[in-house]
């Protein structure tokens, strides 16, 4: 099967592939015109841009724009092919907006040249582009093309259609009135291709899809001939096969701009400076609503660090969060029973952030009084421990404090301990990343963000740490820091931790999943992992001195998710985390992306007792 097949699969309900199937119904069709438009931007490039338009609309029927922009194509092409369903979600296509769908610079039937995660730029002639302006110089062309609008734009988009709904914040139009970035990317340093600029070794079937460039109007996808095929249900197989992470960019992606740009850039510099979106999110003045999932294995930190972002920086917006129980994009598509994964989380949840949050949301800001608020909540989290939505006046709550988890003696404990705990990693024989071989074929990953970590529990290779059974429950809401004092006989080393929830052993679940053992389930709730070379800088990487006791910290993204009573709280550490992420060599080296078998440093890791897991809990 050709990764472009999986493409389809993967992005269905997120980007629009869904609906270019053949119509089932014929609402869309009934009730909307479409419209094909080429609207010129200001250095002269023209974006292809399709327009839905409520046949009742009339000077005394008005309706608002909501945009989409995206990377990923609007088809279906043709002024008499219709999507089947448009909007973000049916009770908004029912409400009817004018939708608007436009495809980015460089991509399908787009003039102009494509960048990964476009850099903002310094306004200094007219000639001087990025999404923001384009945003703006799209908005603005409706505005006086479309008749009989209201005068109200609000974006959406889930993935990199949220990167271009939130640099779309920037565009600074008095008629933008409402954003809705949904499992955002704000900086590709912590999102999808790298977290703390580890490379995510689970990404790299994506490659085709964003380092390609096309040269001609394309309606297909021009770059599938690229794609990687899958020769074993194995997944494993292939990344044990290829090699290093050299030997697989070499073997597959040598003429891969964006793979090449990631290989050449290892450290934090002006390549990866200018392409994070978070410095620039100021002075905010409409209403702004991030979406994101708690199990997005993609883009977990994009909406949390844009919502704290904003927080911040822009006292005037009107600025929510709302972290569902999702995968990537999962809020778009009722499962009715919501899994993720293994674990049952409830019914219709994805129904009710539809209902009562997305639509109240839009409705609100483009039908309704801009000045006043939603009534939507600051921070509508759904706790993943207690099962429920649960709302906040501020975020992280003001009421949570820090309290330490010490890491000693193999168990969670309130006080340091004086000794250490101490593991051999070996670069050639990597703790797995699952124990599910199929899902290594996927084109990115979803499931182990809650997968039973049981597997890697009990390698000598892997540090556990646990608390005794719990008698009363602990809620963790907020942000979440390994605080690690470590010594390695190497110079270089990973640090992936995990924060997992161990189920009673007589755990008997709600709903459950054929063959699965419920009973002492080890759910990972939250995890994260850095290179020990970035401790000190992101900007220039430093080697460890062999032997030698120093701290690595670093934040293992945030968490609402309450230990329940008779559960125990777990950390899991290791220095290998594969084929998830590219394998450290454990050698210092000036780009560890080029290492070569022969750099592989096996090491004695120490892990001090007075290292700790720092976690906001509600008392």
């Amino acid at each position: 099967m050709k990764i472009h097949i999986s493409i389809v699969f993967i992005f269905f309900f997120i980007f629009g592939s869904s609906q270019n199937t053949p119509p089932k119904d014929s609402f869309v069709k009934d009730n909307f015109t479409k419209k094909e438009f080429y609207i010129p931007m200001r250095d002269g490039v023209k974006l292809f841009t399709t327009v839905y338009i409520p046949k009742d609309i009339s000077t005394k029927n008005k309706y608002p724009f909501l945009m989409q922009r995206t990377c990923y194509s609007i088809a279906p092409y043709g002024e008499n092919e219709y999507k089947t369903k448009i909007g973000p979600n049916a009770y908004l296509m029912k409400d009817k907006y004018i939708f608007v769908y436009q495809d980015v610079r460089g991509r399908y039937m787009s003039e102009g040249t494509f960048t990964n995660m476009t850099p903002q730029v310094e306004r200094k002639t007219k000639k001087d582009v990025d999404e923001s302006t384009d945003t703006y110089d799209t908005i603005d062309w409706l505005l006086k093309n479309v008749k009989d609008n209201n005068g109200k734009v609000g974006q959406f988009g889930t993935s990199y259609p949220g990167f271009y709904t939130a640099v779309g914040v920037l565009a600074e139009h008095p008629a933008l009135v409402a954003s809705s970035p949904q499992a955002p990317i704000s900086d590709f340093w912590n999102d999808d291709f790298l977290h703390n600029g580890k490379f995510m070794l689970g990404y790299f079937r994506t490659f085709p899809v964003f380092g390609v460039q096309k040269t001609q109007p394309e309606k297909e996808a021009w770059y599938k001939d690229s794609s990687i095929k899958t020769t074993s249900e194995d997944g494993l197989k292939f990344y044990r096969e290829m090699g290093t992470l050299k030997d697989g960019y070499e073997k597959y992606y040598k003429n891969n701009f964006f793979m090449t740009e990631i290989m050449n850039h290892p450290n934090y510099d002006e390549y990866w400076q200018k392409r994070s979106l978070l410095p620039h999110l100021k002075n905010i003045n409409h209403a702004v609503m991030t979406v994101g999932g708690w199990f997005d294995a993609e883009d977990l930190s994009g909406p949390l660090n844009i919502y704290k972002t904003i927080e911040k920086t822009s006292p005037k917006a009107k600025n929510t969060i709302v972290m569902g129980p999702f995968s990537h994009g999962g809020w778009s598509q009722e499962q009715g029973k919501h899994f993720h994964n293994q674990i049952y989380f409830g019914d219709s949840i994805a129904t009710y952030y539809q209902k009562n949050i997305e639509t109240k949301f839009f409705n609100h800001y483009l039908k309704g009084n801009t000045k006043q608020d939603a009534g939507l909540p600051e921070a509508m989290m759904y706790d993943t421990g207690a099962k429920e939505w649960k709302e906040f006046t501020s975020y992280p709550p003001k009421n949570a404090q820090k309290i330490n988890f010490y890491l000693a003696d193999g168990t969670l404990k309130k006080a340091a301990g004086q000794n250490f705990s101490e593991y051999y990693s070996d670069p050639n024989n990597p703790v797995l990343s699952s124990d599910n071989l199929k899902d290594f074929n996927g084109f990115t990953p979803r499931n182990y963000m809650s997968e039973d970590q049981r597997f890697a529990e009990g390698r000598p290779d892997v540090l556990t740490f646990t608390t005794d059974v719990l008698t009363d429950d602990i809620a963790f809401a907020g942000e979440i820091m390994a605080k690690l004092n470590i010594a390695s006989t190497s110079t270089d080393a990973d640090f992936a931790v995990k924060l997992i929830d161990v189920y009673p052993e007589d755990f008997k679940p709600v709903e459950k999943k054929d063959g699965v053992v419920y009973a002492n389930y080890h759910q990972m709730v939250r995890s994260e992992i850095m290179p020990a070379r970035f401790r000190n800088s992101r900007e220039k990487g430093e080697a460890l001195v062999a032997n030698q006791k120093t701290a690595v910290n670093f934040r293992l993204q945030d968490v609402v998710h309450t230990f329940k009573k008779g559960h125990k709280i777990q950390i899991q550490i290791s220095s290998t985390w594969f084929p998830l992420f590219s394998v450290n060599p454990q050698k210092f080296m000036a780009n560890p992306n080029m290492a070569t078998k022969e750099d592989y440093t096996k090491a004695f890791i120490k892990v001090y007792g007075d290292s700790f897991i720092e976690a906001d809990v509600i008392k």
